[in-house]
């Protein structure tokens, strides 16, 4: 399975969570996977906690289970991506972020093809 981009959501406009939850219901999700940001000593801090309270809010609205996924470089990852696409990533926020979901989203279901 390869992880693709489907839509960019704002989260600052305050109505991601019904967003996501409509794109659950629409897909037929089976599982959604959230990037959980972590220190890079694998502690968590006051993102990590925004992302835990998001994922609670959406698993209350969805029939699915939500998971996290370490999302510890993805960012840079996705920059170096794109910048070797010969994209440039310094006004690039929302493509670097899309890309980074995409990159978390394949790892998780990269993970799962190894187990299954």
């Amino acid at each position: 399975m390869l992880a693709h981009p489907l839509e960019t959501i704002l989260v600052k406009e305050g109505k991601a969570v019904k967003r996501v939850a409509a794109i659950v219901r629409r897909e037929k999700t089976a599982t959604v996977v959230i990037g959980l940001p972590r220190n890079m000593n694998g502690t968590y801090g006051p993102a990590a906690e925004k992302v835990r309270e998001f994922a609670a809010k959406l698993q209350a609205l969805v029939p699915c289970e939500v998971k996290f996924w370490d999302e510890r470089l993805t960012t840079v990852a996705a920059q170096r991506s794109l910048h070797e696409a010969g994209r440039n990533t310094k006004n690039s926020r929302a493509v670097i972020d899309q890309v980074a979901a995409q990159l978390i989203l394949q790892g998780y279901l990269d993970s799962q093809a190894l187990q299954g």
